[in-house]
């Protein structure tokens, strides 16, 4: 399985689940199937990300364009899961008034994945510098590890990203143990399992479909999963609307 099928099943899953959070009452069957689906989604894209990591030529420009998307996903992201906070308010009425914690509370309410990813790219770039300086020295390479996760998950928990700090530490594991599948099962086990709970817990399934993985690029849509991330939320949010 290349790169190309591995994003194109991982925008398949969290479309999947999209739509369940969207349009299926949260208390039905449909609902968990959906959302059951839609766990495989996040490990395979953290996965992608370590790869892209090891692959690119500039990760400057890698993680310019995270944040440049996570900026531009992040109203059709609100509009699409919080849109109700947004159709009952007066955002004329707040500006004039300089309600402005009121506009700002809002919008940071809960970050898209984009964030989670920068962070986590951005992570893993200065854990790859420290260990090439310092190449040697395990115990400082290891206890700076550890003291840079602890920085980036508070990072994680004031912005209020999405997978908030079992995001962080799963893009942490997958770079750790990048190539060593029983190491990650054990990983996705433990922190869907203690941090994220329920079926989260079923996204360490998406090791099965990691494990294809044949190291080929396949086709090159860079920048489709850029724009279909806020395009596809901006639709479920107009339909929505119109259902």
């Amino acid at each position: 399985m290349s790169t190309f099928s591995l994003k194109m099943l991982a925008i398949i899953t969290m479309l999947i689940d999209h739509i369940g959070v969207v349009f299926i009452p949260g208390n039905t069957i449909l609902y968990t199937i959906f959302r059951s689906i839609g766990r495989l989604a996040f490990p395979i894209f953290i996965f992608l990300l370590i790869e892209g990591f090891h692959h690119t030529r500039n990760v400057n420009k890698y993680l310019t364009r995270l944040g440049i998307f996570a900026l531009i996903s992040e109203i059709p992201f609100d509009l699409a899961f919080y849109h109700a906070s947004y159709r009952n308010a007066d955002f004329l009425y707040e500006i004039k008034n300089g309600a402005y914690s009121t506009i700002l509370s809002r919008v940071m309410n809960h970050q898209n994945v984009f964030f989670t990813l920068f962070l986590g790219l951005l992570l893993i770039s200065l854990m790859s510098q420290i260990e090439k300086k310092f190449s040697g020295q395990i115990i400082f390479i290891n206890l700076t590890y550890a003291i840079l996760t602890v920085i980036f998950c508070i990072f994680a928990i004031l912005l209020r990203t999405d997978y908030h700090i079992a995001g962080i530490l799963l893009i942490v594991a997958f770079y750790i143990f990048r190539g060593r599948k029983l190491m990650l099962t054990i990983s996705l086990l433990i922190i869907t399992g203690m941090l994220l709970g329920g079926i989260s817990i079923l996204a360490t399934l998406s090791i099965l479909i990691i494990s294809l993985y044949n190291g080929k690029k396949g086709k090159d849509i860079k920048y489709f999963f850029y724009i279909f991330y806020p395009a596809h939320l901006l639709i479920l949010f107009l339909l929505d609307l119109i259902i």
